[in-house]
């Protein structure tokens, strides 16, 4: 199963694509995702929308093998994406994936049974506010033991750090159960050592069948995983899944497969796949000519 477990990241400030190479790998979507992803009026956010998808689809291509023309990605109705597919992968019994993207990076992680979630953030300083009357916003979504290590944790950037540390923990919980609610966040505490042997208790209760991960991904973005049981999923994101009970032994082998580190793809490298399975075609040369602010937002 280990193969199942795969973690990619890009790095979007190194892909300043021109009006066309950014139109031409729009077109390698299907429609419902090209109408996502031009919703949005920054490119920049276009950009990420569109790595983000393209993830997806080479994701499921190399880990299933399914040739990305007959891969169906849809989305449950509080966001989250899952693979609709007929067939049963015995080697991966609960196949799933989730992406994240803030700041220059856009990252997929994927599960063969566990359920998986995935949350970027990039530190940044906020500009309109102090760093206490920003995080203040937040305080209700955090356990007492969790608020007291945020505001103990030091000087103002070291505050603002433990901040996004946890928060990053609990996005990753959200959306690794597809809930799409962070609402009665702070019943969920996150415990660790030093940010190693990171533990959650939900309502004071242990919950052994979760296991997290913070890391750096670099250029001041965190990172962080939750692997837990499919029994945990949403209403909705449940029906989607195919296994969603264990015997014990099973689920342990999915539970304690080893968490990878993350691989850096790029754009290209994605455009080749999605247009060597799609299109039969060499894959497009990428010019750098045109500064993706310099594109119109509205094509």
């Amino acid at each position: 199963m280990e193969r199942g477990v795969q973690r990619w990241a890009v790095d979007i400030s190194d892909w300043k694509p021109s009006f066309q190479d950014f139109s031409f790998a729009l077109s390698l979507l299907p429609v419902q995702d090209c109408d996502s992803i031009t919703r949005f009026i920054k490119m920049e956010d276009r950009k990420r929308a569109l790595v983000s998808r393209m993830l997806q689809y080479a994701i499921v291509h190399e880990v299933l093998g399914i040739p990305c023309g007959e891969i169906i990605i849809k989305r449950t109705l509080e966001g989250k994406p899952y693979l609709e597919s007929g067939k049963h992968f015995q080697e991966f019994p609960n196949f799933n994936f989730n992406t994240s993207h803030h700041g220059d990076y856009v990252a997929i992680a994927s599960e063969p049974l566990c359920l998986v979630g995935l949350d970027i953030v990039s530190n940044v300083i906020p500009w309109k506010e102090t760093v206490t009357e920003f995080i203040q916003n937040f305080s209700s979504y955090f356990s007492n033991l969790e608020w007291d290590n945020i505001i103990t944790s030091g000087n103002s950037n070291d505050i603002l750090f433990e901040f996004y540390r946890y928060w990053s923990l609990k996005e990753a919980y959200v959306k690794a159960t597809g809930s799409g609610l962070a609402y009665g966040l702070d019943r969920v505490e996150f415990h660790h050592t030093g940010w190693t042997n990171i533990s959650v208790k939900i309502d004071g209760k242990a919950m052994p069948e979760w296991r997290f991960w913070l890391s750096e991904l670099g250029k001041g973005h965190l990172v962080s995983l939750a692997r837990g049981h499919p029994r945990s999923a949403a209403s909705n994101y449940k029906k989607t899944l195919d296994v969603t009970d264990f015997d014990e032994a099973e689920y342990h082998k999915g539970l304690n497969l080893p968490n990878t580190r993350f691989s850096l793809r790029n754009v290209e490298q994605l455009i080749q796949v999605l247009c060597k399975e799609i299109y039969r075609v060499p894959r497009p040369r990428i010019h750098n000519t045109v500064d993706v602010e310099e594109m119109s937002d509205e094509h």
